[in-house]
């Protein structure tokens, strides 16, 4: 294991040698997966509830760091997870990379950004009791203590809510375009910048959503209400699809969707590009559920089974073409 990686993370790396290490996170692969493996078991450590502050959080993380330098992989990150009291769970080896940790070297603040890769999903509680899940190719950017007079977190792509109630400071969660806050509830937020639109569907309590420039403009949902915001414009509507947060679990649930629709998120959640030679044939609805794990290419099959398609995979650059 690279001895800077292990020094940055406990703020012991002066800045020439951080900005040497970041040159080197560029061109390097293998640093790069070592650099994310420990960056997550560093922000898990900080939100551990055994943990009570953040130097109790830093030598756990310490801990951890002495034992990947003498046991397996997989061990020390199952460890690692036991620790943090999160459940984390990987399916598949898609290569990620968080454009984050390249482009915002850390000022030793409390904030911390977990991110995760393609085909997967986490699960995790912050230092109030909140839990949080995030889908696939998402990130939850939370601060490892909460201070001042509300709780905020940022998002991008989908996560799902189950709010710790406190009346007296406010949960804030902040997308692309709309804040949502709330006191205690439990809702879920779909807002991949890729999709040109932000839903948030509420499934218990209240939940005020604004926009991020225009808090004037809001809307107040009421349980099993679902908002859409596309292109400045708020449209609220019943949920019409009550498993869909079975994503959770690691299901992907559709009611009455055009394939065109479930191939355009199945390409967000796998990260690889789509191409459909003829979309008329996509406009048909389908209803059904699959499984994460299995992964695209099975999911794409089973789908074939109700509408028939050829599959084209161009392996090297992440292209699926689908055609008659």
């Amino acid at each position: 294991m690279n001895e800077k990686l292990s020094k940055y993370f406990l703020s012991e790396l002066g800045q020439a040698e951080t900005s040497e290490l970041f040159h080197q996170l560029k061109t390097d692969e293998s640093l790069q997966t070592q650099f994310i493996r420990l960056q997550n078991i560093y922000a898990l450590s900080l939100v551990s509830p055994l943990s009570t502050n953040e130097t109790e959080g830093r030598r756990g993380f310490q801990k951890f760091v002495l034992r990947l330098q003498t046991k397996k992989q997989r061990t020390i990150i199952r460890l690692a997870f036991q620790y943090a009291a999160v459940a984390v769970i990987l399916i598949g080896s898609t290569f990620f990379l968080t454009k984050y940790f390249y482009e915002n070297v850390p000022d030793n603040s409390e904030t911390n950004t977990l991110y995760v890769p393609a085909g997967q999903r986490a699960q995790l509680t912050l230092q109030d009791g909140t839990s949080v899940w995030l889908n696939a190719q998402s990130s939850l950017t939370y601060p490892a203590r909460f201070s001042g007079k509300t709780r905020r977190v940022t998002v991008s792509g989908e996560a799902y809510f189950d709010v710790a109630e406190n009346l007296k400071k406010p949960f804030v969660v902040s997308t692309q375009h709309i804040e949502m806050k709330v006191l205690g509830t439990q809702f879920n937020v779909y807002s991949y910048p890729e999709t040109g639109y932000i839903q948030t569907d509420l499934v218990e309590g209240s939940l005020n959503v604004y926009g991020k420039h225009t808090p004037q403009t809001s809307v107040t949902l009421k349980p099993k209400e679902q908002l859409i915001v596309k292109g400045g414009k708020m449209q609220v509507r019943p949920i019409s699809n009550s498993e869909y947060f079975l994503w959770k679990e690691g299901i992907y649930t559709f009611y009455n969707e055009k394939l065109l629709d479930i191939i355009e998120k199945l390409q967000l959640y796998y990260d690889v590009k789509i191409i459909v030679k003829d979309p008329e044939i996509f406009n048909v609805r389908y209803t059904g559920k699959f499984r994460q794990r299995d992964g695209i290419d099975e999911i794409l099959r089973i789908i074939q089974k109700i509408q028939k398609f050829t599959i084209e995979k161009d392996t090297e650059n992440n292209i699926i073409t689908l055609t008659k």
